[in-house]
Order: structure tokens, then C-alpha cells, then sequence
């Protein structure tokens, strides 16, 4: 193991047990999220799809200075697509303005980015998008410590979602959700199925996020058939697959009636 290996491996180590803002998943898992970082247009016209075939929505964390733009992931979301996202009962979630690194600029701009894509969506479609991935997956110690999550938060941030991997539960830390990338073609399903049954064994919350979605897939993207694939297997496994949003309605973090695409149904293969 090199010197950088375990440098990193302490430093997540350290993000994941200082600055925790916890809450109990209680008896409400296991649970499936799917989650799509920018967003590119691909992840809602050919992953939407997928999802909805089996009854099921996914987490868009849209950093809204990408709209209209075009870059390695492909053509990025237009403002039609933020409204096709929500009348398709997707969730609309933040990711900065920018997409700015937290870890390139002083913690006060971050955070100031973080509130002007929050507003941003706010004014251009009337949602209160509180849910927050990190661009990059680049957390720092103080940006965890100052985004102040909660309704009574200044930025107004329910929870911030990162890419370390591992499964939230039975305790969940707001302050930095665990995710699993999703990320290659359907040779790589395996290690999905298996983070699926180790999910549902433990009845705790899984979330995987991806970024385009087509069959030339950029390192940072997937396939639709490995999509395809993780989506059965994790509504056949007896999962619930539930937005953010819909799971922290579930545990109480946040009001069902602030939902803007309130569905909480048990997932089956019609």
C-alpha cells in the first residue's frame, strides 16, 4: 500500500466520522436510489426510461450553469428537460451553479455556489431542491462542517450525498451519504448485484450514481443494458426504489408533503 493509499484512506476515514449530522434509517430499508450527477441529457431521454419501466424515479443532481452547454459527457440537460423530469415524477436535486470543486476555492464561495444553484432552480421551476451532491465527490472538512443541513440551515440543505462508497444504515449521516458508482458496461453488474443483496440483507439504504447514459458510455457513465440490469436485479432483490427525496420523507427528515413527486410504493416487475 502506498504512502497516497493511506493518506486517502485515513482522510475518508476522517470525513465520515467527524461533522456527522445522523438519523436513523429505522425499519424503512432496504432501499434503492439511482442518481445522476450534472446532468446530461442522456441520463433522463435514455435513463428515465429504464427506471420507469419498472416503477421506479431517480435523483437528478443538476448544477444549472451546465444547461444548454456540451462537454465530454455529451449534450447537457435544456430547460425543457427539467420540466419532462418533473412531470415524470423524477427528482430534482442540487449540485452547485458551477459545478465548481469544494475543494479548488475558499469554503465561503463553495458555499455560495452551493445556495446559487439552489436558487436557481427555485426560480426557474418552483422547486425547493434541498437534496446536494458534491461535485466531484470533492468534500472537505469544512465545507461539511458549514453547509449547516436541516430546515434551519442557512443554504436550506437536507442532506449532502458524496462518493464514498458503502451502504447508509442502520445509521445515516446527512452531512455525507455513501453512494456507489455505477459506472462501464453489463460486465460490471456483478459488483452492483452483490451491493444489492448485501443491502437487502441488511435492510439498509443503497445509493448508486452514474453520469451519461448510452452505449458508447464515457468512463463516467454507463451503459443502458448495465443500467437495465441493476434496476431488475434491484426490484427482484424486494427493495424499494425510492428517490433521495422519498427516503428521507420515509425516515422523517423531511415532510411528505414537501414532496414534489410523492410515490413511496414497493417496487415489483409488472
Amino acid at each position: 500500500m502506498t504512502l497516497r493509499s493511506i493518506l486517502g484512506k485515513a482522510r475518508r476515514r476522517g470525513l465520515t466520522s467527524l461533522y456527522r449530522h445522523p438519523v436513523a434509517l429505522g425499519n424503512c430499508g432496504p432501499i434503492v436510489s439511482f442518481t445522476f450527477d450534472d446532468f446530461p441529457r442522456s441520463a433522463l431521454t435514455v435513463g428515465g426510461p429504464i427506471l420507469e419501466h419498472y416503477g421506479a424515479r431517480g435523483t437528478y443532481y443538476t448544477a444549472m450553469g451546465l444547461m444548454n452547454s456540451r462537454n465530454e459527457l455529451g449534450d447537457q440537460f435544456c430547460r425543457e428537460d427539467l420540466d419532462t423530469l418533473l412531470e415524470r415524477g423524477h427528482e430534482l436535486a442540487s449540485h452547485t451553479f458551477t459545478h465548481i470543486s469544494g475543494r479548488s476555492v475558499p469554503t465561503e464561495a463553495f458555499c455560495q455556489d452551493v445556495k446559487l444553484g439552489m436558487d436557481a432552480i427555485k426560480k426557474s421551476v418552483g422547486v425547493e431542491a434541498s437534496n446536494f451532491a458534491y461535485p466531484f465527490g470533492d468534500v472537505t472538512f469544512a465545507s461539511k462542517r458549514t453547509l449547516e443541513l436541516g430546515d434551519t440551515g442557512n443554504l436550506g440543505v437536507t442532506s449532502a450525498r458524496g462518493i464514498i462508497p458503502g451502504l447508509n444504515g442502520p445509521e445515516i449521516d446527512l452531512n455525507l451519504l455513501r453512494a456507489n458508482s455505477l459506472y462501464g458496461d453489463i460486465d460490471r453488474a456483478d459488483r452492483a448485484e452483490r451491493l444489492i443483496a448485501e443491502n437487502a440483507n441488511r435492510k439498509t439504504w443503497l445509493i448508486f450514481y452514474t453520469h451519461d447514459v448510452r452505449p458508447d458510455s464515457t468512463p463516467h457513465g454507463c451503459t443502458p443494458e448495465l443500467l437495465e440490469a441493476v434496476v431488475s436485479c434491484a426490484a427482484q432483490s424486494g427493495s424499494r426504489i425510492l428517490t433521495v427525496r422519498e427516503t428521507l420523507a420515509e425516515v422523517g427528515v423531511i415532510s411528505k408533503a414537501r414532496q414534489h413527486s410523492p410515490r413511496g410504493m414497493t417496487l415489483a416487475h409488472q
